[in-house]
């Protein structure tokens, strides 16, 4: 199984911070945001991590990708550019997948995490499910019928398929929340390319799962513990206490 960090953004809304350094890259309560993603995939079995990053960062990231391995038991990394340099011209998350599956030429099972997404449960439960169901959304309760309005809506049946999934419902009738957070069979993977083929939102990686679960089952996992999407300045000043490393 191969596993895809996205970290291409240009993560506007915390500028200053992000003018000249990745989101993914900045410091969390110790250690770079981008480990603590990495470090719920610590019992699983990753055969090479691919990060893909835009034309102003991918030198950093190779930078940390080189002082990374070095880690005892660190799988290989690879930084993959997508030539972007601005909002203007980016790929979008699902382009970025589409990219970086045609260029690293992935045949294999995937696991996609977001690279500013934070929680602290381990993968392990969720590759167990995933590995059963086939492909797999992780999901959040935020117990919270407003709060889900920010996020996308996920209704689940009695064998956890998906059965409905909504980007900031007005209305919604769930508080569960699709996380960025994607487990694709590789028998799934052609189903990337027809997506964006019939010129679908290349961006906004749910929006995949939003048609996808409808042609083929989709599954969701709940996620526990702590969560946080780092978007702007007061997330990631929460991820700062929340996570600090001990």
């Amino acid at each position: 199984m191969k596993l895809l960090i996205l970290a291409a953004g240009y993560a506007t809304r915390l500028y200053p911070l992000t003018l000249n350094k990745a989101k993914p890259l900045l410091d969390v309560g110790g250690k770079p945001m981008i480990e603590h993603v990495l470090a719920t995939t610590s019992g699983i079995s990753v055969e090479e991590i691919f990060v893909v990053t835009n034309n102003k960062f991918a030198a950093d990231f190779e930078a940390w990708a080189k002082n990374f391995m070095q880690q005892d038991d660190a799988p290989p990394v690879r930084v993959l550019n997508d030539r972007s340099t601005s909002e203007q011209d980016r790929l979008g998350a699902i382009g970025d997948i589409r990219f970086v599956i045609e260029t690293a030429k992935v045949r294999d099972d995937l696991l996609i995490l977001g690279g500013d997404n934070l929680f602290d449960q381990k993968l392990d439960g969720f590759m167990q499910f995933a590995m059963q169901r086939g492909a797999t959304l992780g999901v959040y309760d935020v117990g919270d019928l407003e709060l889900i309005k920010k996020y996308a809506s996920v209704a689940l049946d009695d064998k956890s398929r998906i059965v409905h999934f909504e980007e900031k419902p007005p209305q919604p009738k769930t508080t569960l929340s699709a996380m960025c957070l994607y487990y694709y069979p590789k028998e799934v993977l052609p189903m990337i390319q027809k997506y964006l083929g019939e010129g679908n939102n290349p961006d906004q990686p749910g929006r995949l799962v939003q048609w996808l679960h409808t042609r083929h089952p989709v599954y969701g996992y709940q996620i526990k513990g702590r969560w946080l999407d780092i978007g702007g300045h007061e997330s990631y000043e929460l991820a700062n206490r929340e996570f600090r490393v001990k």
